[in-house]
């Protein structure tokens, strides 16, 4: 059975080993080599690519965020040139966005989990559609969002 998993912005901060965001790099890379061996597909959604960009750029002084974007510009590049492990998905268009836009309102206002008081992103809306759209695209497959965050790394359907 082969697996696709959508690699949150948690997991990304942890592979390009960005200060402050790197605590669990050792588990991350360990279950990176589990999911290699294993046939795993690895899907990087556009917000994944966002956010990190985001987060490099307000972390720590400048020498150290243009080492973090260098790493970050070549694995990105990689994934759009097929020389990374992962495929970048392609960036959500017009109509796409205007059938999930209006969930969004409800998401941020409720908290994700009981002691979690910040409410679901527009980037992780974004990945959780990635997600469904991946579970019709691999119906035969199991899919599944590959997250520190609690809430993210529930999603999994298996075929």
């Amino acid at each position: 059975m082969s697996s696709i998993c959508l690699i949150d912005t948690s997991i990304f901060l942890e592979i390009l080993n960005v200060p402050n965001y790197n605590q669990h790099r050792a588990s991350v890379l360990e279950d990176f080599q589990t999911y290699v061996q294993s046939g795993c597909q690895f899907l990087l959604p556009m917000a994944t690519i966002l956010e990190t960009g985001n987060h490099i750029a307000q972390n720590g002084d400048g020498t150290m965020r243009r080492k973090t974007a260098i790493r970050f510009v070549e694995q990105v590049k990689a994934a759009f040139t097929g020389e990374a492990p992962w495929k970048p998905t392609a960036f959500p268009n017009t109509e796409e966005i205007l059938l999930w836009i209006d969930q969004f309102p409800d998401l941020a206002g409720k908290n994700k989990a009981p002691l979690k008081l910040e409410g679901t992103s527009f980037g992780d809306l974004s990945i959780i559609q990635e997600f469904q759209k991946s579970c019709n695209l691999f119906k035969m497959s199991e899919v599944f969002i590959w997250s520190l965050d609690g809430d993210l790394k529930n999603y999994r359907k298996m075929p």
